[in-house]
């Protein structure tokens, strides 16, 4: 990550054992007055019992220049020993079986890193101390030489974490503790803070609630200066094991400064020092700041941090204690659940606090009820892939054959109204249902991990599809999962044709670009209603359901002729264009290396099979809350040449597909 940098990490187990020979014969060894000389130049000087090490001795490896020198059994080294490598690195404790197992003391090249504990099978097993040369201490308990149960772990820099550890990582219930006096008891996960907890602010003031991925996340309780969480409502989580059962200093619940609190360093086990320019948790942030804002928020742009503090000391001035709702980090609703003290200078002048709310989502299009002109449509749709999926699903997997692509690797079934021996009666008109290459549209759900059972529910559950009127200027009708997760698209014969014959083609692109820009497509279907007019429909992934909520589209063309949208149109359902995107983005290098080059490849793809009419979709996620205003599609937080920069800000989530 651009700006950062880290420390070397201190050596967390010794360098690999010496081989150590067990000589099985006299006639291997010369002996001299208790002195053995190995074939391959080994020496060892000491007791022998029949030829071989035993009881004290000394034995000196020839190619590495390590030595022992302590006890020995049949051979091996066994009791207290102690190794010297070549690179200054000495052990000295426990042997048995010829490894390090029991109590001993590690000590690196530098005399600072250290570890003294206890061993298994030359790991660090059980409990013990580690130091490293950066000044952090760990102890606590190892597993096969990571750091795996009940520990504390304190940085250099004063910040500690006491509670449990997984895979190297805080993970279970803990309490990390701030220098600032800060401090978080909680739930974590892989070094985040995820589940129930309780931030306290050094100066007073406190929030519990509820975290996903280090942000706050859902509704929780924040209490100011002098106002404290009752005791026996902490008395109770923790009895129920939802806080952590441990002596906690201050009593309330603070917010995270820029030590790097996430253990997140699975390659040295917590060898390096806290990354100064990754703020604690995820969060980039002053010491000190923010009552109002949750553990792991990313603020962005050099105006954040100042912006920010001046809002929360407002708040932390307060003495009312509020309900607050948060999604992914953002503050969407604040509720005064209790008025300021009788003798707070507040309560003579009481303040209104409006509630500050986001509203849902408007959902796109309408939904198909009867009645509706597409309610037939939709029975059959619905029925047809339910259909489909449960007749593919049964049949055993296999790699997809030539015979499986093209027009005439299809299947038909009619389905009157009244039902027959192959099919279920049902509400809509008699109609005739055709399905193309099923197997190799079942092969690519799979290879796209969907769901069998989602897939059939999403679109062919109890619930209706939603139509949207036509984005493009194809006519074509387009139907939408409730869940949002596929879409649903009219196409005429010859772009089914088109799809057919780029069908295998589309299938070995997808499976050697995991990360392909391109549509995902699902099935390709037709109904033919007792009406005659036919439809021909596509399943397609929707690239905007997302655990993020999307508060910009875009659909780009790289052309400027009509690509313009009214500005008074604007909200979070319409799709931009070309001379709306008013944004220029900073990518670290390797990201934007990879995007550019997977579009370069995707688009010579649709070049090689005469597709030119694609656009390239990007959404946007805003996790600031100033760049919500509907009709503007640009942020506030504009440089002065322009420029708005999301990656470094950290605050924007983009996505993009080819269409």
């Amino acid at each position: 990550m651009q700006g950062r940098t880290a420390a070397p990490a201190a050596s967390s187990n010794p360098p690999a054992r010496p081989h150590q020979s067990h000589p099985d014969a006299a006639a291997s060894w010369t002996n001299s007055a208790g002195e053995l000389t190995l074939p391959n130049g080994d020496l060892y000087s000491g007791t022998l019992s029949g030829g071989v090490p035993e009881g004290t001795g000394r034995y000196v490896w020839s190619g590495s220049g390590c030595v022992y020198e302590g006890g020995w059994r049949r051979g091996m080294r066994h009791g207290n020993g102690r190794t010297e490598w070549p690179s200054g690195a000495v052990y000295e404790g426990e042997y048995s079986g010829g490894f390090m197992d029991g109590e001993g003391t590690y000590t690196n090249c530098s005399p600072s890193s250290s570890y003294k504990g206890q061993w298994k099978l030359d790991r660090k097993h059980g409990l013990g101390l580690q130091a490293h040369a950066n000044g952090d201490v760990y102890q606590g308990s190892w597993v096969q030489g990571q750091m795996e149960g009940q520990g504390r772990y304190t940085w250099a820099n004063g910040n500690s974490y006491v509670g449990t550890m997984r895979n190297g990582l805080m993970s279970g219930k803990g309490v990390l503790t701030w220098s600032t006096g800060d401090s978080f008891q909680g739930n974590w996960v892989a070094g985040v803070a995820h589940g129930y907890g309780l931030y306290t602010w050094e100066g007073g003031g406190c929030y519990l609630g509820t975290w996903s991925r280090g942000l706050k996340d859902g509704k929780g309780t924040f209490y100011p200066e002098r106002r404290r969480v009752p005791a026996a409502r902490l008395d109770d989580l923790r009895k129920r094991g939802v806080l952590p059962d441990v002596s906690f200093g201050t009593g309330a619940d603070p917010e995270p400064a820029e030590a790097d609190a996430s253990l997140s360093r699975r390659s040295s086990g917590l060898g390096r020092p806290p990354m100064k320019k990754r703020p604690s948790l995820q969060r980039r942030r002053s010491i000190g700041a923010a009552i109002g804002v949750a553990v792991g928020v990313v603020t962005g742009g050099p105006a954040g941090p100042e912006k920010t503090l001046k809002c929360e000391d407002t708040a932390g001035s307060s003495s009312q204690i509020l309900e607050r709702e948060y999604a992914q980090g953002v503050l969407i609703s604040e509720v005064v659940l209790d008025k300021s003290l009788p003798d707070s200078p507040s309560s003579k002048k009481p303040r209104l606090r409006r509630s500050r709310k986001v509203k849902d989502a408007k959902r796109p299009g309408e939904t198909i009820i009867k009645g509706h002109r597409s309610y037939d449509l939709m029975l059959c749709l619905q029925l047809g892939i339910r259909y489909t999926v449960g007749r593919i699903t049964p049949i055993q997997e296999r790699e997809v054959r030539a015979s499986d692509f093209g027009p005439k690797a299809n299947f038909w079934m009619n389905f009157p109204k009244n039902g027959s021996p192959l099919t279920p009666s049902h509400r809509a008109l008699d109609f005739k249902w055709k399905d193309y290459c099923p197997m190799v549209f079942r092969n690519l759900r799979e290879m796209f991990k969907i769901d069998t059972a989602d897939y059939m529910i999403s679109i062919s559950g109890s619930d209706a599809l939603r139509e949207l009127s036509s984005p493009g200027k194809s006519g074509s009708i387009f139907f939408l999962s409730q869940d949002d997760q596929f879409m649903i698209k009219t196409l005429r014969k010859s772009e089914v044709q088109v799809l057919l014959r780029m069908l295998p083609y589309y299938y070995r692109h997808v499976h050697a670009y995991e990360n392909t820009l391109v549509t995902k497509f699902f099935g390709l279907h037709r109904v033919r209603p007792s009406s005659g007019q036919k439809f021909r429909f596509v399943v397609m992934g929707n690239m905007f359901c997302t655990e993020l909520r999307i508060h910009r589209r875009f659909d780009l063309k790289g052309s400027s002729l009509g690509r313009s949208t009214e500005k008074i149109k604007i909200d979070e359902n319409t799709t931009l264009k070309d001379l709306d995107l008013n944004y220029s983005f900073y990518l670290e290098p390797s990201w934007r290396d990879a995007l550019l080059k997977q579009i370069e490849i995707d688009s010579e793809f649709l070049r090689n099979h005469s597709i030119m009419d694609y656009s390239l979709l990007l959404g946007f996620h805003y996790r600031a809350r100033q760049n919500l205003q509907i009709g503007s599609s640009c942020p506030e937080s504009i440089l002065p040449d322009k420029l708005t920069v999301l990656s470094e800000a950290g605050k924007n989530a983009i996505y993009i597909l080819f269409l």
